[in-house]
C-alpha cells in the first residue's frame, strides 16, 4: 500500500517556488506520480500553483482530471504520434516541446487540422558540460532535443513550419542532481546558450524553460535537497545575459517531478516469508519490482542497500518481491531489525516513480493500494486498474 501526503507535497512545491526568482513557473513532471489527488494538490491552493508536463495521452487524461486546463500543460517527448497530437489539440493543449524538425512538422499538422496554430520550443540539446552529478541528459547522441551545432543550417526550416510558431527554446540538462554548484552551472549554460541563439540565429525567446534536476532520495531515507544560492544565482545570470527578464517581457520556467513528491510517499509492504540458507537471509514480501520497479527496465536500479527503520539493525537479508523470477530484488545486504511474518516494513520516499515506474502486469498481481491524507484525513483509497483479459478488436481498428 502506498501512502501519499499532500502536505508533503504542497511543503516541497512552496519551498521550490521560494528557491525561484519571482515570475518563475513550475512545471510538475506528471511521470513523477500521475495520482489526480496528489497532481491536484501540487496546482491548486493559495499562492503558488504548478503548471502540468505531460508526454502521452494517458498523463494528459491524469493533469484534465486533477484539475489542469489543456492550456496550462506542456506537451513534451520525441515520439509524438497523430493520434496524440489530435487528442491534446482537442482538449486545448497549444504548448509543445519539438524535438526535431518532424517532430515540429507533426505538430503543425495537427494544429492546422485544427485550425489553430501551436506555441512550440526548441528542445535544444547543447554540448556536455563539466558537471559530474546527477544523470546526464544532454552533450552526447540522443533522441532528446536538437543538436545545438545543428541550428545554424535548420533555424530557418525549424521557424517556418506551418501551424507551428516557435516561441523559444527548451533544455534539460540533467536529473536528480544533489550537488547545487553543478545544477547552478548547468543552468547558466542554458541561459548563455539560449541568449547566443537568439542574437546570432535569430532564435524568437518569449519562453525559456531551462529544465529541472532538483534532487530528491529514492526508496531510501533521506531528505530533499535545498538549493538556497538559486535564487540570486539565477537572478545575476538573467541579468547578464538576458536583462529583459526584469520587465516581465519573457516566460521562464523550470520543471519538476521527483523532487516535489517524492518525500510525499511511502510504501508499506507485508513480510510473507523468511528464508536462510548458504550463508544468506531472504526476506520475501508481498510486493517488488511490481509495485516498486524503480524504472530498472532503463538501468535506474533501487539502492543495493537501505536503512529502515524499526528498532536495532541486527538483520542483514536481500529483500525479495513474491514474483517467479530471480530479478524481483528490492534490496541486498539492508540492515533491517529481526522480523517475523506478518510484520510491515516501510519504505521511505517513493512518492515519486512508485507504481505506474513498475511492472504492474507481470504475473497478474494486485496492485498496491493507494491511500491519499491530508493530515489525517483520508481523501481517497484507490487502486489502479490493469486489465486481466484481452479485449478483442476488429482488425480495421488499426
Amino acid at each position: 500500500m502506498y501512502v501519499y501526503d499532500l502536505g508533503r507535497a504542497v511543503a516541497a512545491r512552496d519551498r521550490l517556488f521560494e528557491a525561484l526568482p519571482e515570475g518563475f513557473e513550475v512545471y510538475y513532471a506528471l511521470k513523477a506520480n500521475p495520482h489526480p489527488d496528489v497532481a491536484r494538490a501540487l496546482h491548486e491552493g493559495p499562492g503558488h500553483g504548478c503548471r502540468a508536463e505531460i508526454s502521452s495521452s494517458g498523463e494528459l487524461s491524469a493533469a484534465l482530471t486533477a484539475g489542469f486546463a489543456g492550456a496550462e500543460c506542456l506537451y513534451t517527448g520525441p515520439g509524438k504520434t497523430a493520434a496524440e497530437l489530435n487528442k491534446a489539440m482537442e482538449c486545448g493543449v497549444r504548448m509543445f516541446s519539438v524535438e526535431s524538425l518532424s517532430d515540429a512538422t507533426h505538430v503543425g499538422l495537427a494544429a492546422s487540422r485544427h485550425g489553430t496554430v501551436a506555441d512550440c520550443l526548441l528542445r535544444i540539446n547543447a554540448p556536455a558540460t563539466a558537471a559530474s552529478t546527477g544523470i546526464r541528459m544532454m552533450g552526447k547522441a540522443s533522441q532528446f532535443g536538437i543538436d545545438s551545432e545543428t541550428l545554424p543550417e535548420t533555424m530557418r526550416q525549424l521557424t517556418t513550419v506551418p501551424g507551428t510558431r516557435i516561441v523559444g527554446a527548451h533544455f534539460y540538462t540533467m536529473s536528480n542532481a544533489a550537488d547545487e554548484a553543478a545544477l547552478i552551472g548547468e543552468f547558466e549554460s542554458a541561459i548563455a546558450l539560449a541568449s547566443r541563439l537568439e542574437s546570432k540565429l535569430g532564435l524568437p525567446l518569449e519562453f525559456l524553460d531551462i529544465g529541472g534536476g532538483f534532487a530528491a532520495p529514492y526508496a531510501a531515507p533521506g531528505v530533499r535537497a535545498e538549493y538556497p544560492r538559486l535564487r540570486s544565482e539565477l537572478e545575476r545570470m538573467l541579468d547578464r545575459y538576458l536583462p529583459r527578464w526584469r520587465t516581465g517581457s519573457l516566460r521562464l520556467a523550470v520543471e519538476s517531478g521527483r523532487h516535489l513528491v517524492a518525500e510525499s510517499g511511502c510504501l508499506l509492504v507485508r513480510v510473507v516469508n523468511i528464508k536462510a540458507g548458504r550463508g544468506r537471509t531472504f526476506v520475501i514480501l508481498d510486493a517488488g519490482i511490481n509495485a516498486l520497479g524503480g524504472l530498472s527496465g532503463i538501468g535506474r536500479l533501487l539502492p543495493v542497500a537501505a536503512r529502515l527503520d524499526g528498532g536495532e539493525q541486527s538483520l542483514v537479508a536481500t529483500l525479495s518481491g513474491p514474483l517467479c523470477t530471480p530479478g524481483d530484488t528490492l534490496g541486498r545486504d539492508v540492515n533491517l531489525p529481526e522480523l517475523q511474518v506478518g510484520d510491515i516494513i516501510t519504505i521511505p520516499n517513493t512518492g515519486a516513480y512508485g507504481v505506474t515506474a513498475s511492472l504492474l502486469a507481470f504475473l497478474g498481481r494486485e496492485t498496491p493500494y493507494e491511500v491519499v491524507l491530508r493530515g489525517a484525513e483520508v481523501v481517497s483509497v484507490s487502486r489502479l486498474d490493469v486489465q486481466r483479459s484481452y479485449r478483442v478488436m476488429k482488425p480495421e481498428v488499426l
